[in-house]
């Protein structure tokens, strides 16, 4: 096997030694979720219809421990400029205008020291190419490298209705929307998006020169909606409760190599408590056990992680229309594919989700005609605590958290030419900021120090091309600091702080190794390591002005 690992990745070197001639330069798709959880694909454990991108898995790799920066825009940040978040400005979210004292790291928009992807490769000759979720602030994508783009009209917008048409549009400003609707066919956002990422396929293969595609879902983010046929087959398979398909979940990834075979799964995890969660009537401090809640509470939560599975669901089937359009011009020979999330599932709420736009009538039980109208137009739903947990299987926590639920996502990589490792897993920690750098390496684009006459921040994330050919990346940190919740792992070791079990936030340690689901709190025992990581820790979060130690102000941004 270490044989045959090292003749791919070889032959890989041979292939992206060839790619610096212009006509053999890959396309590159980067097609990312929001609030996808880490066990939701068949590919990595899950219930839901992924046949697309279960396929890309068998093509290529997946990743088991390829972490974000635990929230959607800072997520984004990380991915299209290759820096840590608090490096591109947005640490914590996105603002209308920076907050006032925490420095540059919270400038709530990308810096002018930062360069985007699309600016990277449309410098080097690329059709650059946007459809979705941009989510990094104003200026937009178009004035971040992206010549063509289709999705939100609000750049800052973090949820918008699936159903609302008025919400989304076509740039540059004087283009004609491409896609029109058969009549009697209803707007959905994700189907959409995924149309259009089909026609600026068909637009970029009639341009004699590379492409970048970025596919930026706000599926499967609340508020959760769907087709109802859809979500109707999805009930059956949800009222058997969160217990029975964690269960299930946890088996079929250790048969496929995820976890060990001995490993046992953890306890449901901890609710946070918080406002949100008492407003919702329930001030507990773990998801309950399924069998305990009264019957209408459990249609109501089934129907909810139905419309959750039904987006993933269109997802996947827009990942094949688009695989389908690739084969079909020859150009998937030549196309470098990332499937990722942006963070792990979502808890907000407790375990029982909310209803509406505002928090208002958060502990009403939906039956009959109302239970119906859930996900349709019109509607607003979460779907909680309880499901989430099942989507991070068996990982601790959720969004926002620096635990493993967190931050790990699914990262799916088919790459043309040789590399090809038919399903495997690479096991190597790695970033959201490592995909700029792995795809410079496969495009032969060097990384610049300056652009339009200002300094660029160096290159934070590191290449995968050799860990996606079974070679071992060079030990490194990887640190992650979020609103009240900071992380940092080196080699087995990780340290976690934040809020967790209603008690003030404090330092815990675990060894990823023997306890990947952070169970067993080892700082009492191993204070040296432990300490040893904190001090890293702050020593990074001095370096990027992640809080409590923030930079100065400056003219950056």
């Amino acid at each position: 096997m270490k044989k045959r690992i090292l003749l791919v990745f070889l032959g890989w070197m041979v292939w992206a030694c060839t790619v610096a001639e212009p006509a053999e330069r890959p396309n590159v798709i980067i097609i990312l979720a929001d609030d996808l959880g880490f066990s939701d694909l068949g590919c990595y454990g899950g219930e839901i219809s992924t046949p697309n991108l279960d396929r890309m898995a068998t093509r290529g790799v997946r990743f088991s421990s390829f972490y974000t920066s635990a929230r959607c825009c800072p997520s984004r940040a990380a991915l299209m400029t290759g820096l840590h978040p608090h490096q591109a400005g947005i640490g914590s979210f996105v603002e209308a205008r920076p907050v006032a004292g925490k420095g540059p790291a919270y400038a709530g928009r990308l810096l002018s020291s930062c360069v985007t992807l699309a600016e990277l490769l449309g410098d080097a000759g690329y059709s650059t190419w946007m459809v979705g979720k941009w989510h990094l602030g104003d200026p937009g994508p178009m004035a971040r490298g992206f010549q063509e783009y289709y999705g939100y009209r609000n750049f800052s917008a973090y949820a918008e209705d699936q159903w609302d048409a008025s919400k989304y549009v076509r740039l540059p400003a004087g283009r004609a929307p491409e896609i029109r609707l058969e009549e009697g066919t209803e707007f959905y956002a994700t189907d959409v998006f995924s149309r259009y990422a089909v026609e600026f396929l068909r637009q970029a293969h009639r341009q004699d020169r590379p492409f970048f595609l970025y596919l930026a879902h706000s599926s499967p983010h609340f508020p959760v909606q769907a087709p109802k046929a859809t979500i109707d087959r999805y009930m059956e398979m949800y009222l058997r409760g969160w217990d029975v398909l964690r269960g299930e979940r946890f088996e079929r990834q250790k048969a496929m190599g995820l976890f060990s075979k001995e490993a046992d799964l953890p306890p449901r995890s901890m609710v946070p408590v918080d406002q949100d969660s008492i407003a919702n009537g329930y001030p507990g401090q773990t998801n309950p056990p399924w069998a305990d809640l009264p019957e209408a509470r459990r249609i109501d939560l089934a129907r909810r992680m139905a419309i959750f599975a039904a987006m993933v669901e269109h997802v996947d089937t827009g990942v094949g229309t688009l695989l389908a359009e690739l084969e079909s011009s020859g150009a998937d020979q030549n196309t470098l594919i990332f499937f990722l999330s942006d963070n792990g599932a979502c808890y907000e709420w407790g375990p029982f989700g909310f209803d509406g736009p505002s928090r208002q009538g958060l502990t009403r039980l939906h039956v009959g005609a109302d239970l119906e109208q859930m996900g349709l137009k019109g509607s607003h739903h979460a779907y909680g605590s309880g499901w989430a947990n099942l989507c991070n299987t068996p990982l601790s926590m959720y969004k926002h958290f620096c635990h493993e639920g967190g931050i790990a996502s699914p990262l799916i990589v088919q790459a043309p030419g040789p590399l090809n490792l038919s399903g495997g897993i690479v096991e190597e920690p790695a970033h959201l900021m490592d995909i700029v750098p792995t795809v410079l390496e496969a495009a032969g684009v060097t990384y610049p120090a300056t652009r339009a006459g200002r300094s660029i921040q160096p290159l934070e994330g590191v290449s995968l091309i050799p860990a996606m050919g079974g070679e071992v990346l060079p030990e490194r940190v990887l640190a992650f600091e979020h609103q009240a919740a900071r992380g940092l792992r080196k080699g087995r070791w990780k340290i976690t702080w934040g809020k967790r079990e209603g008690r003030d936030p404090t330092w815990r340690l675990y060894d990823l190794d023997d306890d990947r689901f952070e169970q067993i709190d080892l700082l009492p025992t191993h204070p040296e390591i432990g300490h040893g990581l904190i001090a890293l820790w702050e020593d990074w979060a001095r370096r990027v002005g992640a809080e409590p130690f923030f930079l100065p102000d400056s003219d950056a941004y």
